[in-house]
């Protein structure tokens, strides 16, 4: 049995009071610092380094020694190796697209939280059984949105989840109306066009608006 209903609380506390998890691709370490300081600056502290990118290990171990007071965490972690490497880069937290029972292992004895990806029910009680209740809910568009997780919020009363997968700033105040949404993940405001250009102004604006969006739920 994962340790994760401890687990589930510490990813909550380190959403901070923006529910939005900031979904990044990003190809150099370097530019990783500055965009996590503008990101932090514009109250945004949730930061998801996704594995697509050589970068993405060193990226999280410069924002965890240059930009400490970001919450900065690993997406894409697809098996034990990945949750080893982003566990030594200093990630505070781990996030898959699905899980296996080898990735659910892996995580017991690690330190930092892992939320397990999930599309259906079935894979909502298997994550259950491994004792975690927080999840990510992806694709969250494709596979079915909000009308679909205020259905789940029946038959699994004590999930909680973070759709991500198809998410902008249109559609992402119906899935945080969701009691059972803990925030909500998504690239809308860190496009890799201005990453690219260190159009830090332009991202800046982009996060400050998530801020509004709590005021929705």
């Amino acid at each position: 049995m994962n340790h994760s209903p401890s687990a589930s609380s510490r990813v909550g506390s380190l959403l901070g009071t923006c529910p939005v998890v900031a979904v990044i691709r990003i190809d150099s370490a370097g530019r990783a610092v500055d965009l996590a300081r503008t990101l932090v600056e514009a109250g945004l502290y949730a930061l998801e380094i996704t594995l697509r990118t050589p970068a993405a290990c060193a990226a999280i171990e410069r924002i965890r020694a240059e930009v400490p007071e970001a919450n900065v965490g690993a997406g894409t972690v697809l098996n034990p190796h990945d949750l080893e490497r982003v566990t030594r880069a200093g990630a505070r937290f781990a996030i898959a697209p699905g899980c296996t029972g080898t990735l659910y292992r892996a995580a017991v004895d690690l330190p930092l939280p892992l939320v397990p990806g999930v599309a259906t029910a079935s894979e909502i009680m298997r994550g259950l059984e491994q004792g975690h209740e927080c999840f990510k809910f992806f694709p969250a568009q494709a596979a079915g949105g909000a009308e679909l997780l205020k259905a789940w919020s029946g038959p699994f009363p004590n999930a909680r989840f973070i759709p991500t997968g198809g998410v902008t700033v249109d559609n992402a105040p119906r899935y945080l109306a969701l009691a059972n949404v803990m925030a909500v993940g998504g690239s809308w405001m860190v496009p890799e066009d201005a990453i690219a250009a260190g159009d830090w102004e332009r991202i800046a604006g982009l996060a400050r608006a998530c801020q509004n969006l709590k005021q929705s739920t």
